[in-house]
């Protein structure tokens, strides 16, 4: 078992570095698409920072706060593509016939396509970006680092990847079912992942219900920003929502995976 668990990682070690060379192989080209994905995510987040700047606050929450807010979206995305980019553009492996090729090797086919791509200009262009607006916004908003916060916040970015990493596997899924699931993905992850830039508590109860129990993209940011701001719209919700990310995460993959390996046995090749 154990000899099992270094080849895994001698074997995920050994995809990281051939998918970084091929994405670091031009580097000014490289360094250039990181900085103009980190460009065009600024553009969105000062569109919203200027249009929401004439607000005093939107139900309690300060311009400082929501970008508080904002930048657990981009932290977490930034480490999610690196893992899950495989499955954001399963769609493509499948109906090109490339998928063939994982279930003829002697490893796990999901650990092969989460190991085998990494969109590494998305996840430097976002994490730099995250990073920048955590630093700044956790500083304007006075957040106090102890202990046991950095250990919170850990898990709950941890938490936060698997969340969204389940949605880009249930949608991969549905690839064994459907010819196009782009359209899937842009409603079920980014038009929904744009509600989640906002305090839930200004939604609709039924863009709530979403945001916590179906698409549990509260839990990503809205939740955890609570344990550090105690925002007085918290009060809408069992307080036991602001420490569970983690087990909302691991609740939420283990669904999408087992969803992952009954929608596999239907999967039929699309040949050559």
């Amino acid at each position: 078992m154990k000899k099992n668990r270094v080849n895994t990682v001698h074997m995920m070690l050994f995809y990281s570095k051939i998918t970084i060379n091929a994405w670091f192989q031009y580097k000014l080209d490289a360094i250039l698409r990181s900085f103009s994905v980190f460009l065009r995510e600024a553009g969105t987040i000062a569109v919203v920072y200027f249009t929401l700047i004439t607000f005093n606050d939107i139900n309690g929450w300060n311009i400082k706060e929501l970008m508080f807010l904002f930048s657990f979206i981009f932290l977490t995305y930034s480490i999610l593509i690196i893992f899950f980019t495989g499955l954001r553009d399963f769609e493509w492996i499948v109906n090109d016939g490339r998928f063939d090729r994982f279930l003829l090797r002697p490893r796990g086919v999901l650990f092969q396509i989460l190991a085998s791509n990494s969109d590494w200009f998305a996840a430097i262009g976002h994490g730099g970006l995250g990073v920048l607006l955590f630093v700044l916004s956790a500083n304007n908003v006075n957040v106090e680092w102890s202990a046991l916060n950095i250990i919170y916040f850990a898990f709950t970015i941890f938490g936060g990847v698997l969340i969204q990493g389940s949605i880009f596997l249930i949608i991969a899924s549905l690839s064994f079912f459907f010819i196009k699931t782009g359209n899937i993905r842009d409603v079920f992850y980014w038009n929904i992942r744009s509600f989640a830039v906002y305090p839930i508590s200004v939604f609709p109860k039924i863009i709530q219900v979403i945001l916590i129990y179906i698409i549990p993209f509260a839990f990503v940011n809205y939740f955890p920003s609570q344990f550090f701001l105690h925002k007085s719209d918290m009060i809408a919700y069992p307080e036991i929502y602001i420490y569970i990310t983690p087990i909302v995460g691991l609740t939420v993959y283990l669904l999408a995976y087992l969803f992952w390996r009954v929608s596999l046995k239907h999967y039929k090749s699309s040949g050559n």
